[in-house]
C-alpha cells in the first residue's frame, strides 16, 4: 500500500481553518478506498449531505431575491466535482492523500473524483470531530470567494421578474395573475392561470402542475407577444 504512513495534519490545518481534536479522523478522511479498509467512503457520504445543506443555507441568505431554480443552479455549480477538485488543490490536499499502489501509480492525486471525494470526507470528519457549527464555519470560509464570484455574475431572471421589469420600465401596471381553475387529485393537480397585461389586447393563459409554474409559463407567453 502506497502512502500508508500517518500524515502530519499540521501542513494542511492552516488552509482548512480547523484544528482536529482527533487527528485520526483527519487521517481517515485522507484515506482513499484503494488503500483497503478502513477508508473515507462513509465520511464522504456524510460530508456530501452536510455540504449540500450548508451551501444551500449560505445561498439562501446571500441571494434573497432569486428563485428556487436559480438557487439550485448556483448550488450545483458550487458543489460540482470540478469545483471541489479545485478547492482540494487550494487546500493543499493532493500531496496528503493516502492512495493504494494502483491509484498512486495512476496519478490518482490529480484525479478530480478522488480530490472532490476527499473534500467531502474532510467535511464529514470535521462534523464528527467538532460538530455542525465547526463544520459550517469551515465550509463557509472555504466557499467565501466562490460565493462572492457567483454574486458578481449576472443571475438569470425568471420570466415573471423579466415581465415585471419590462412593464415597470414603460410605466405600466404590474401584471395580474388569476387562478381560473384547479383540477385533478391532490398529488396531480393542474392549475390554469390567466395573466392580464395592459399592453396586450387579450389575456394569456397557461396550465401547469403548480401555480407558480403556470404563472411563469403565462409570463413567457406575455413576454413573447410583447417582444414580437
Amino acid at each position: 500500500m502506497a502512502g500508508s504512513d500517518k500524515v502530519n495534519p499540521e501542513s494542511a490545518l492552516q488552509n482548512l481553518n480547523y484544528v482536529f481534536k482527533d487527528a485520526e479522523l483527519f487521517d481517515l478522511a485522507l484515506t482513499h478506498r484503494s488503500c483497503g479498509s478502513p477508508n473515507n467512503e462513509r465520511m464522504e457520504f456524510l460530508g456530501d449531505a452536510l455540504l449540500g445543506m450548508i451551501v444551500s443555507a449560505i445561498l439562501f441568505q446571500k441571494f434573497d431575491k432569486v428563485t428556487e431554480g436559480e438557487l439550485s443552479r448556483l448550488r450545483s455549480e458550487l458543489v460540482s466535482g470540478d469545483s471541489l477538485a479545485e478547492l482540494a488543490v487550494e487546500l493543499g490536499l493532493p500531496e496528503l492523500l493516502k492512495l493504494g499502489s494502483g491509484e498512486h501509480k495512476g496519478d490518482g492525486r490529480s484525479r478530480k473524483s478522488i480530490l472532490a471525494g476527499t473534500v467531502e470526507a474532510i467535511i464529514g470528519a470535521i462534523y464528527l470531530d467538532g460538530g455542525i457549527e465547526a463544520c459550517r464555519a469551515a465550509v463557509t470560509t472555504w466557499f467565501a470567494g466562490r460565493v462572492e464570484q457567483a454574486a458578481l455574475k449576472e443571475i438569470p431572471k425568471d420570466s415573471k421578474s423579466r415581465l415585471q421589469e419590462y412593464l415597470q420600465a414603460r410605466g405600466e401596471p404590474l401584471p395580474i395573475y388569476t387562478v381560473l381553475s384547479t383540477s385533478g387529485a391532490a398529488h396531480q393537480q393542474q392549475f390554469k392561470i390567466e395573466c392580464e397585461v395592459t399592453l396586450l389586447p387579450a389575456k394569456v393563459t397557461a396550465v401547469a402542475t403548480s401555480r407558480r409554474e403556470a404563472e411563469k409559463q403565462a409570463a413567457v407567453q406575455a413576454l413573447t407577444l410583447l417582444e414580437a
